[in-house]
């Protein structure tokens, strides 16, 4: 097992010494996935790799293995902690992808990335891409669905890997036609995810396995997303310590809030990943690894800072 600590990572910059200690005032325990157990000294970023010609921010760019493994690379030089790689667009609107068609986009590049020495997610909902990249060595399965689909949690039980449970109204093709609704979004996002704790613990798999991931855009209004944001800590079941990953870049609710296009919200997305570690989320997952890493730097300096006074 490698133990994923802050020592472990290159140093970016001098500010690194600064943040060596417990930067939030309650940091998560840790999570195990695969052949890493991840901790959380600092917020960990989960760098986005689509290997899909459809996805809405980067569709097409990857979707050669060579091209996907560059990809990878480069955003490990930028300072990504983990990397998600994902053969489907679940965007709004879109079309569910053939079983062989995401395996072919998938599985190669599971096998190359995997002597790299990373944690690999694999985006996935289906039960047989969940065995076969946890079979090419992938180390944490993302569920849009959140283990939902039939064959799911036995997929996955008998492994180690790690376990991203996502809330989703509705589903990716129809998901923003029809306004969601919700008696109250905390609340409900919350009782979901208790919902399926409990049916991922009841299968056996152990909670140290298991981080939440509320989904931004995912059947809510711009309105929804933002409350989703401000009363983040709220969304983890109550008296749990669930790691919290979240997935704000590029989306529509920063177009809504700063009236920029899908290309020109790399500041906006700064500053949601800054509100989202503010309020206890410890992986961001994200597009621009550098900049929004600078931004989570610059909160992480601040932080410690504050905390040096009270010593």
């Amino acid at each position: 097992m490698v133990f994923f600590r802050l020592a472990n990572f290159p140093t970016h910059s001098p500010v690194e010494s600064l943040t060596s200690s417990n930067l939030q005032s309650s940091v998560p325990p840790s999570l195990h996935c695969g052949r890493f157990t991840l901790t959380f000294e600092r917020p960990l970023v989960m760098g986005i790799l689509n290997v899909t010609p459809d996805s809405f921010s980067d569709g097409g760019q990857f979707l050669s293995r060579d091209d996907a493994i560059k990809r990878a690379e480069q955003m490990l030089a930028d300072g990504a902690d983990m990397i998600d790689i994902g053969g489907e667009s679940t965007r709004p609107g879109s079309l569910p992808v053939p079983l062989d068609e995401e395996l072919r986009r998938v599985i190669p590049v599971v096998e190359a990335l995997r002597s790299m020495n990373v944690p690999l997610s694999v985006d996935t909902y289906k039960p047989e891409v969940m065995r076969a990249a946890l079979q090419a060595g992938a180390d944490m399965i993302n569920d849009v669905w959140g283990f939902r689909q039939d064959g799911a949690i036995n997929a996955v039980k008998n492994s180690n890997c790690g376990l991203c449970v996502m809330h989703m109204l509705g589903e990716p093709r129809t998901m923003q036609v029809e306004e969601p609704v919700y008696r109250d979004v905390v609340e409900d996002v919350r009782d979901f995810f208790a919902e399926r704790v409990n049916a991922l613990t009841k299968a056996g798999i152990a909670r140290e396995r298991i981080c939440l991931d509320p989904g931004y855009g995912f059947g809510k209004t711009e309105e929804h997303n933002f409350a989703l944001l401000a009363h983040l800590d709220k969304t983890r079941p109550v008296a749990t310590d669930f790691p919290m990953l979240v997935g704000m870049s590029r989306k529509s609710m920063l177009g809504a809030a700063t009236g920029r296009k899908k290309g020109e919200r790399l500041a906006a997305g700064i500053a949601a990943a800054v509100c989202a570690v503010e309020r206890g989320a410890v992986i961001v997952r994200v597009h621009d690894v550098a900049p929004i890493l600078d931004g989570l730097k610059v909160w992480q300096a601040t932080k410690a800072a504050g905390q040096s006074r009270h010593h």
